[in-house]
């Protein structure tokens, strides 16, 4: 292809491993940022479509997981009823779900993008710990999808169960609330479920040491316990409790995993500190003789001659 008079051409520069031989121009930082940008936007579509072709079959299922937690746990004579109130409200409802869908779907190749776009920032050495982070980060965006996908019936039914104190009253709701509630919930406990690696990676890059995460642990707790209130949906002390608890054990895990890639760092820091001492050898233990003065070779050439 030709290149037009005055066009500039992209030329991608291969990443070495070291960000002193890596540093990108503003121009070049906001060109990948939107580039990844884009690639984001385009998971998130096909993300989409997958669950738009998905939604017919999620949705019989978890509409028969959901009946099966509140109506038996209903008083006797209370109905539940889902509705529509605009007939526009059925393609945005499969919107909406579609959508959130997609994104449970798709959040690791987020991440990955997330990871690519901070990986010149770091040093070699400090991207070995941090690589381990993307498989495990869709272990536990796994781990807490599926966690909530457990606890959800019972805290469904623990709602239901307050019916009891309001006899007569039938409970009626849009069509999919339930449905997109447990979506979003699924969504907020696989993202808190993402905190450790977080701990982790500053971890290993040392902008936080064990030692002050032991410290500060009650600091921690309260923070993730706020955090926790803030991602569910619900707003309720139950979910926020089921996921808290988990999440300050695998805090507490993080900085176990901390403590062990500080021991590695000094090992290695001890092992090139002692490659680079320089042992003496026998011609440096003789004693250095001084330079003699011309005053004292002229002394020594007379008592020669």
């Amino acid at each position: 292809m030709p290149i037009l008079p005055g066009r500039k051409v992209k030329t991608k520069r291969d990443y070495t491993g070291d960000p002193d031989e890596f540093r990108l121009t503003l121009v070049e930082h906001l060109e990948e940022l939107r580039d990844r940008i884009i690639r984001a936007v385009v998971y998130l579509v096909v993300g989409w479509v997958i669950g738009w072709v998905l939604f017919p079959y999620l949705y019989e299922y978890m509409t028969q997981v959901i009946d099966r937690a509140i109506v038996p746990n209903l008083p006797k004579g209370t109905k539940y009823i889902e509705v529509v109130l605009n007939v526009t409200d059925l393609f945005m409802l499969k919107f909406r779900l579609s959508l959130t869908i997609g994104l449970v779907i798709v959040f690791p190749f987020l991440v990955n993008e997330v990871w690519g776009f901070v990986a010149p920032a770091l040093k070699q050495n400090e991207q070995l710990p941090v690589k381990r982070l993307a498989p495990l980060s869709l272990f536990l965006f796994a781990l807490g999808a599926g966690f909530c996908w457990l606890i959800i019936p019972s805290a469904i039914s623990w709602f239901v169960s307050f019916s009891d104190s309001f006899p007569g009253i039938d409970i009626t709701q849009t069509a999919g609330s339930m449905i997109y509630f447990i979506l979003k919930m699924m969504l907020a406990f696989g993202i808190g479920f993402q905190l450790p690696l977080v701990v982790y990676a500053l971890g290993a890059v040392g902008l936080l040491s064990a030692e002050v995460l032991v410290q500060y642990w009650r600091q921690a707790a309260t923070v993730i316990f706020v955090a926790a209130a803030i991602i569910t949906p619900s707003n309720d002390a139950f979910s926020m409790l089921m996921m808290a608890i988990p999440m300050v054990i695998l805090f507490l895990l993080s900085v176990y995993f901390v403590r062990l890639t500080q021991r590695k760092k000094e090992r290695l820091a001890a092992a090139e500190e002692a490659a680079y001492v320089i042992e003496p050898t026998p011609e440096d233990d003789e004693p250095i003789q001084p330079e003699a003065t011309d005053e004292e070779a002229m002394n020594r050439r007379g008592r020669s001659e």
